[in-house]
């Protein structure tokens, strides 16, 4: 008798991680899917560029700001293992559909805030949007054979690009619409954005549910919820989420905050600002399909060596505070006072070199930590990728308070990339402490010879 959903209709079986042979309608799921996954991006992201007039508006200090920007990450976290739990029992396209839907409605309430408190209710709600990135991981994974897979991710995962989007269109919005109303009811300025983010929503909605296959895969439908939360005992799936932090939650907290970064610390324009902000998100976006394909042909964890070896050297640089060491002249030697040395500053174009460089790497590595969980997970990739999710988008939300406390305690805004070399580290050793442990219980007879070859080296 061939299996059946939970509505008492037949499934398809899932995809066979052996076949090569992409199936019918899965390009489409992945099309719509991230297009989907783009528009609901942008809009959790909006306050990175809508906080600053917002700030003006309402006379928000940093702190405030950046809690505004903090809420809306921590919804977008929360509700993501339910998210991919519930793609894989009831499909991605009731549950894209239903996010979609409910993130208009929100991002439509946002233009009629009008209170700080108001905001922050909000920029919670809306954030229900960043769940959908595990939603279409689970979905993805279920369309796509094995050899696909890190590449078919990588490219849904692209829809990271969405962060840009406010980046681009707000500021020359926000500039020309001031002051000016629409339709008899819409307000212009910064609350135009989420009108115009409620429209495009419900427009992709439609276009997601008539498209895309009826006969949704469902991988998990009639399994018992316990069976797919067992893999999250596993050890390893609290590392995978630790990785996820560094490159994902930091990914997210720097998009929301380098605007603000660049306008305080270099003097810009909100628009350059803005744009700035764009050449770490497209990286950061647009690479992860390549970070995928390397991942599929090199292995994960070796693109994840190099990924952490950039983004030591790049925040390590980045975390240097400008100034001089201060030397006190002794009277002995010469006249009394004091000797400015070691001076040390970092330009516009060197940091955003620098910023740009950590996006890129940051863009390899979310493919690579995603292309993971297929691999020691091919049944349980919305349970697993659920959590991995949830946990980096929680650090997506910590991040940005901590940049701001960070920087109010010790006085130097570059504390921001302090606290993410201390991340990435951690995470570094992390992993190659695991990987050696591995080696070792897979080859115990050479453990301990560090110095002279065994009778099989000799040999070789």
């Amino acid at each position: 008798m061939p299996a059946t959903d939970l509505a008492g209709q037949p499934r398809p079986a899932p995809a066979d991680p052996a076949s090569s042979a992409v199936p019918p309608g899965a390009r489409r799921v992945l099309a719509l899917s991230t297009v989907a996954f783009t528009l609901m991006f942008a809009a959790w992201l909006m306050f990175g560029v809508l906080g600053l007039p917002i700030r003006d508006e309402f006379g928000l200090t940093d702190v405030e700001l950046s809690w505004l920007s903090a809420v809306a990450i921590l919804n977008g976290a929360l509700w993501r293992l339910p998210a991919g739990i519930a793609a894989d029992r009831f499909g991605g396209r009731v549950v894209f559909t239903v996010l979609l839907l409910a993130t208009a409605l929100f991002s439509y309430l946002i233009s009629l805030a009008g209170s700080y408190g108001m905001l922050l209710l909000l920029a919670f709600a809306v954030g229900f949007a960043g769940n959908a990135f595990t939603a279409g991981i689970a979905w993805n994974s279920a369309w796509f054979p094995r050899h696909h897979q890190g590449f078919a991710l990588g490219v849904f995962g692209a829809g990271n690009v969405g962060a840009s989007v406010t980046k681009f269109i707000g500021p020359v919005l926000i500039t020309t619409t001031a002051g000016g109303t629409y339709l008899g009811f819409v307000e212009g300025g910064w609350r135009l954005i989420p009108v115009i983010y409620a429209v495009l929503l419900i427009v992709v909605a439609v276009l997601l549910w008539t498209m895309t296959p009826r006969q949704d895969r469902k991988p998990g439908a009639g399994r018992p919820l316990r069976e797919q939360l067992v893999p999250l005992r596993q050890v390893r799936v609290w590392r995978f989420s630790a990785y996820y932090v560094a490159v994902f939650g930091a990914y997210v907290a720097l998009s929301a905050w380098l605007p603000k970064y660049y306008v305080d610390n270099f003097d810009v324009s909100l628009s350059t600002a803005a744009l700035l902000t764009a050449t770490f998100i497209f990286p950061a976006s647009l690479l992860r399909p390549v970070g995928g394909w390397f991942s599929d042909r090199l292995g994960a964890r070796r693109v994840m060596y190099w990924t952490f070896a950039i983004m030591l050297v790049t925040t390590f640089i980045l975390m240097m505070p400008n100034g001089h060491v201060v030397v006190e002249v002794s009277e002995k030697h010469t006249s009394s006072g004091t000797a400015d040395v070691l001076p040390y500053t970092i330009g516009l174009w060197p940091f955003a070199i620098l910023v740009f460089l950590l996006g890129c790497s940051m863009g390899i590595g979310k493919a690579a930590v995603y292309k993971h969980i297929p691999e020691y997970f091919p049944t349980e990739v919305g349970s697993v990728g659920g959590l991995v999710g949830m946990l980096g988008a929680l650090g997506g939300f910590f991040l940005p308070p901590l940049f701001a406390y960070t920087t109010a305690w010790t006085g130097l805004p570059s504390a921001t990339f302090f606290v993410l070399f201390l991340l990435t580290l951690a995470c570094a050793v992390w992993m190659h402490l695991t990987v050696v442990q591995m080696l070792h219980e897979q080859s115990p007879e050479l453990a301990d010879h560090f110095e002279q070859p065994t009778t099989r080296e000799a040999h070789v």
